[in-house]
């Protein structure tokens, strides 16, 4: 038996290339998403690469999207009919169209190119959760240790090209074994697999504008005659560095894989996950329930051999035209149990109603847990407090599930002297958060408790005071006589109507905070009339000191 732990797998990243991405975008819009498809070859991308023209659909108006640039119309974007006929990127629209009578000109959308490639890329994670950006228009996908999924590394790149040239998108796609090498092969070679230390040999012949620099860099060492990169690859790094800056020298190294270079993916990695990809899309609701079902059996058996829950889990399902829908709930106990899961997920998909469409259907569903926590087994008293907090507890993801979960809020505590600020009402995600930082940024005082009915209570001297049970957002005032300046009063008149006071308690004197001090101090006194309403009163500002005539107010009511 062998004691040594397995060697980790050998780190492979996927760039995703879209060079097309805004004329795609108003070809898809125009002619449908299988635009490409139709009379087109069968993949737009293979290992061999073909040429953009070779890809080019049937002879059309060329198109190209346009925006002001220095002060003049220029070409931003072209499709592969106007490179075919001579035109470029950066290109005036005066000089295009004298050109090319013919030419198509369309306003630049960069929120919508954007929103696309957001969209490719939530596609993309049927491949890996872990996709990051990359440049204009491209995309880099973590797969290491996922390639065999799908049979190899060859076959994951045909896949995934041929379904976006499926979709409408031309694509280039390359994998390495750092960002910076799968990035450059991808825009700059026909090479789709780059093994693993063949950083160097991709990289000596190809441009400098290959690694990732600024246009400013590339042009200085044009004019001293350095164009390629292994021109210096193997060159002394300190005078290059002087020279041209040290990101050059850092993405050189990146490239190569000296230095460790992280991806940042746009979504969190998942805690636990569990997926499935059928044979046949499915579209119909009982077939997604099972397909949901078998996933929460399968991540139950995950989350229990490590001691965890799910505190927020997401049913993701892949439609086979690329579109991607993902289903959130939250818990507000970690829970793995299958029937739990299930529940929620039936409140969801109930509030969702034909929201759900399943167009030609799902050929892949996920589900992962996007927050957890530890989750040991409980012991239930004899009383069964505990099962009436897990009930209430199930009630309130319901609730959420069904809702949406800011329609359920908790009560928090919060740093705060002033009553009306102490506390604060959290969603699930936020209040799942152990402890709940006040306006200051600081932690509440450990001698602030939250009692059994969810109302803070401060111990002073050992004796509890009181808090009103209903507390008015906002203090209204009201008109008071008091005996003496600094006492209770003998009477006021709230809401047009006249209170005397049988017996008074207090005062409680409460002052700004010293991170405000813009608040005058007030003392409140538990007040009890002649019919026996209670009530919460305080008195804003010392005699004389803060205030020549105080001004009264009520806070709240007892009872």
């Amino acid at each position: 038996m062998n004691d040594k732990a397995s060697p980790s797998p050998p780190r492979r990243l996927l760039a995703l290339f879209l060079p097309y991405l805004s004329t795609d975008r108003l070809h898809r819009q125009s002619k449908g998403k299988s635009w490409r498809s139709h009379g087109g070859s069968p993949t737009n991308v293979s290992p061999a690469r073909k040429s953009a023209a070779a890809n080019a659909p049937a002879a059309e108006p060329p198109l190209a999207v346009i925006a002001k640039v220095q002060n003049a119309l220029r070409l931003v974007a072209v499709d592969e009919t106007a490179i075919r006929l001579g035109l470029a990127r950066n290109l005036a629209l005066a000089d295009a169209r004298a050109m090319v009578p013919s030419l198509e000109a369309v306003d630049d959308e960069p929120a919508a190119d954007a929103a696309l490639l957001d969209a490719v890329a939530d596609w993309a994670e049927r491949y890996t959760p872990l996709v990051a950006g990359d440049g204009d228009n491209g995309l880099l996908l973590d797969i290491t240790g996922a390639a065999h999924l799908f049979g190899g590394e060859a076959a994951l790149i045909a896949d995934l090209t041929t379904r976006l040239h499926a979709q409408g998108f031309f694509v280039r796609a390359a994998i390495a074994d750092t960002p910076g090498a799968a990035h450059a092969a991808a825009r700059f070679t026909g090479t789709a697999l780059v093994p693993n230390g063949g950083n160097l040999t991709l990289l000596e012949p190809l441009s400098l504008a290959a690694l990732r620099i600024d246009p400013e860099t590339v042009a200085a060492m044009d004019r001293v005659g350095l164009k390629r990169i292994g021109q210096i690859a193997g060159a002394p790094r300190a005078p290059l560095a002087a020279r041209f800056g040290r990101d050059l020298i850092r993405r050189l190294d990146q490239a190569l894989g000296v230095d460790e270079e992280a991806i940042d993916p746009r979504r969190p990695a998942p805690s636990f996950i569990a997926e499935r990809r059928f044979a046949e899309p499915i579209s119909r609701e009982e077939d997604i329930a099972a397909a949901l079902a078998s996933l929460a059996g399968t991540l139950a058996e995950s989350l229990e051999r490590h001691g965890a829950g799910a505190r927020r889990l997401e049913y993701t399902l892949f439609r086979v035209d690329g579109v991607v829908t993902r289903i959130a709930v939250g818990a507000r106990r970690p829970i793995r149990a299958p029937k739990l899961i299930l529940a929620l997920f039936r409140e969801k998909f109930a509030a969702l109603g034909d929201d759900l469409d399943a167009g030609y259907g799902f050929d892949m569903a996920r589900l992962a847990v996007a927050v957890s926590a530890s989750a040991d087994a409980a012991q239930i008293d004899l009383t069964g407090d505990a099962t009436d907090v897990a009930d209430v507890d199930a009630l309130l993801d319901r609730i959420g599930a069904r809702l949406g979960s800011e329609s359920v809020k908790t009560i928090a505590l919060r740093e705060s002297h002033i009553p009306e600020r102490a506390e604060i009402l959290l969603t699930r995600d936020e209040g799942s958060r152990e402890t709940t930082r006040g306006e200051n940024g600081r932690r509440p005082d450990r001698e602030t408790r939250e009692n059994g009915d969810g109302r803070p209570d401060r111990e002073e001297n050992n004796n509890f005071i009181t808090r009103p049970l209903r507390l008015f957002p906002h203090p209204e005032p009201v008109e008071a006589i008091a005996e003496v300046p600094d006492g209770p009063p003998v009477h006021f008149r709230w809401r047009r109507v006249l209170y005397r006071v049988a017996r008074a308690e207090g005062p409680e004197r409460i002052a700004d905070e010293w991170w405000h001090m813009n608040g005058l101090t007030r003392d409140y006194f538990r007040i009890e009339d002649w019919e026996g309403h209670r009530f919460w009163l305080y008195r804003e500002g010392l005699y004389l000191t803060e205030a020549v005539a105080p001004r009264w107010y009520v806070h709240g009511i007892f009872g």
